[in-house]
């Protein structure tokens, strides 16, 4: 007889729990693919744990440890996220195993979907030079910002959420959502970004969008201006052009807006939004940078800024 999963075996012997005192525990072992001796077995083992394998008491420890991981982001890692943040906090575990226990406790990351183009391109409006030219790597913080936004469908309309995100360590830097796509939202995202972060003027940061018309109106290149950022537009006019900002909107759909839908209201977007964001500055782990959260490796670069001058 092939072996059979934990899950397979937890099942029949819930079953047999459950009609035992109907049917008693012989007629249905000989039904289902298990003998009276190891569902007995088995019954030993829930009264007294120790009578388990040392895997299986392993697995008794972990399973809660998995599950907490899991809830407190959000519901959304897989398994490779799951088992690096036990890893983090000191569990020696192998991945296999997360994956093995993620399976029989029914847990699934997070899958993204298709990206939605929500970028209207104003092709009357003069467009600043593309100085990323799809190089969406910068050597610290506050030198090269990158903006997009995306829609969320709710019980009253549309809503829309922007982002402005530090490419140095992916931290989102400005955010808004609003009942209207104008240029006016966009700004206050920026706004938000420039308030927060402070940057020099004309410090070297550059600041790159798509094409969409938002991002090239009037009031939005004056702020830039005002502000002392150089401003950046993609050239080609595709996804591409803003790739990572396109990315952060992906996770932000498939970890938030599809997995907890649907949605009452623009408030409850936002409070929603709220809350993201500073899950995923503070504690999601991002593979791009180490699998650290982005506030974690902006610390390490400032703390290593600090060290410089007493090394030498």
């Amino acid at each position: 007889m092939p072996r059979r999963s934990s899950t397979a075996r937890s099942s029949d012997d819930r079953f047999i729990d459950d009609h035992r005192q109907v049917y008693g525990v012989e007629p249905i072992c000989k039904v289902l693919p298990i003998a009276p001796s190891t569902y007995r077995e088995h019954v030993a083992q829930r009264r007294d744990p120790a009578k388990l394998s040392a895997r299986a008491r392993c697995d008794l420890k972990l399973k809660p440890e998995i599950a907490r991981v899991f809830a407190e982001n959000f519901a959304v890692y897989g398994v490779r996220k799951v088992w690096r943040q036990l890893r983090r906090e000191g569990f020696a575990v192998a991945r296999c195993t997360v994956e093995r226990l993620m399976g029989e406790m029914g847990l699934q990351g997070a899958i993204r979907g298709k990206a939605v183009r929500t970028t209207v391109s104003d092709k009357a409006a003069s467009c600043p030079l593309d100085h990323v030219n799809r190089r969406f790597h910068a050597p610290a913080p506050n030198r090269l910002w990158l903006s997009d936004f995306t829609y969320v469908a709710t019980w009253t309309g549309f809503v829309y959420v922007a982002f402005v995100i530090d490419a140095y360590a992916r931290r989102i830097v400005g955010w808004r959502v609003s009942r209207t796509a104008h240029a006016s939202f966009v700004l206050d995202a920026l706004e938000q970004a420039l308030h927060e972060r402070r940057p020099q003027h004309r410090g070297g940061l550059v600041h790159h969008s798509d094409r969409g018309s938002q991002y090239v109106s009037i009031k939005y290149t004056e702020r830039l201006a005002a502000a002392g950022v150089e401003p950046s537009v993609g050239s080609v006019g595709d996804s591409y052009d803003n790739a990572w900002a396109e990315t952060i909107n992906g996770l932000y759909k498939a970890e938030v807006i599809h997995r907890r839908g649907p949605w009452r209201s623009v408030e409850a977007v936002e409070f929603a939004t709220l809350e993201w964001v500073d899950w995923f500055n503070n504690r999601r782990l991002l593979a791009r940078i180490g699998n650290i959260p982005p506030a974690e490796a902006e610390a390490a670069y400032y703390a290593q800024l600090e060290a410089l001058p007493i090394a030498a």
